[in-house]
Parts: structure tokens; sequence; C-alpha cells
């Protein structure tokens, strides 16, 4: 084969190979590097998480348009959605689903009138704290109904637009960071549409710490996103 069709050749399979593995990132499995702290002390800057795109639904590449759909998510459930403020991913969970009344109040948290409990967790569970974190925040078990998950609490008070009582609309979910005094989240924009969830995170694949020159975190290495 002349040396110009064989180069041709090699190209053209390059290029299939390419684009056969970004279909597959969008619309089978995806990986994602978290770039900021709103989800700690669940999932932390510079962890790469592992996301099904399947969880739900399949959707037409490159878009958040439906070929078919199969699920939802759930209470508890961590997801990647593209943002309605600026379509930039997101990783948020999932308080609210369709119907439900949301009422925040500082630091505590009802569903449907129904107060949701906390109780204290240790923070040596949490070896990626840094020392700032540990000395003025706060780590704890979130109960949200036969879900637990931790969450964390920080010394700032910032009160977010949305106050009182919030029905999620119909076909949207409410989304909050488990860090929940550093995290946008729907308490600023509101409930997101069902078709923006692009998948549901469900573990750490590596972690590398962005404040120590990039070493790896091995004990997150391969660990469940609960």
């Amino acid at each position: 084969m002349p040396k110009k069709k064989l180069f041709n050749s090699q190209r053209l399979l390059f290029v299939m190979i390419v684009l056969l593995i970004l279909i597959g990132r969008s619309m089978v499995a995806d990986w994602y590097r978290v770039p900021t702290g709103s989800m700690k002390p669940t999932i932390f800057e510079g962890d790469f998480i592992f996301v099904n795109r399947l969880a739900y639904d399949l959707k037409v590449p490159f878009t958040t348009l439906w070929l078919a759909n199969w699920g939802n998510p759930q209470r508890g459930d961590v997801v990647v959605v593209k943002s309605p403020e600026d379509d930039d991913r997101l990783v948020k969970r999932v308080i609210g689903i369709p119907g439900d009344k949301i009422r925040l109040e500082g630091e505590q948290l009802w569903i449907n009138d129904q107060i949701i409990s906390y109780y204290p967790l240790p923070k040596h569970r949490f070896p990626s704290l840094s020392d700032a974190d540990r000395a003025s925040h706060t780590t704890a078990a979130e109960q949200l109904f036969d879900q637990v998950h931790p969450v964390m609490f920080g010394p700032e008070k910032r009160l977010p637009p949305i106050q009182g009582e919030y029905e999620v609309p119909e076909d949207h979910y409410f989304l909050i960071g488990d860090h929940r005094n550093d995290s946008r989240d729907s308490r600023y924009f509101g409930a997101v549409e069902r078709r923006r969830i692009l998948g549901h995170a469900v573990s750490v694949v590596g972690s590398f710490d962005p404040d120590n020159s990039w070493k790896p975190r091995w004990h997150r290495f391969f660990n469940d996103i609960n």
C-alpha cells in the first residue's frame, strides 16, 4: 500500500476511535474531574468521578435530548448536571423530587413537613479534610428518609435567595451540595429540569490533592459515592 494511502487510513482510524470514545462518554459512561469543594466531605477537589450516563436515560450524543428514558433520580442520588445558569457541569445531591415541598432554616432541612435528622460524624473519618476545615467546620450524617450521607457545615451564614417553603415543579429536581455553606445550587438558581441531569455519579476512580502538588490520595481511589 502506498505510504500516502496508509497514512490516510491510519488517520481515518484514529479519528473514528476518538469519535467513538467521545460518543461513548456522551451516551454511556463518563469521567469528570471535580474542580471545587461544594460536595465535601463526600467528594473533594481533585477527585475523578465515574458517571453512569445510562442510569436514567439515553440521550442524543452531545445534547440533552432523550432517545429513551427508563428511570428518574431519587432523593440522595449524586448527579452530574448542566447548570441552568451557564451550562457548566456541576456535581450535586438530589434533595427534592417533583412535588416535594422544601424548607430550609439555617442548617435545618424539612421535606414535606418532615424534619430531616442529623447526628455528628467524627472528622477523623475524612482524612482528606484540610487542617483549616477541621478547625472551622463540623461534619454530620444527614438522614434523608432511608438514605444516609455525610454533610459539612462551615462558619459562614450566607442566606440564599430562596426563602420559606419551595415546591419542586413537575419534571424538576432540587439539588444541593453536601458542603452546605459553600455550594451554589438550587437554593440560588431553583430546581433543575430533568433533561439537564446528565448521569449518576457512582464512584471516585482516582484522587489527586491540588494543594499538595497533585499527590495521589490513595485512600480515595475506587471509593463508592454514597
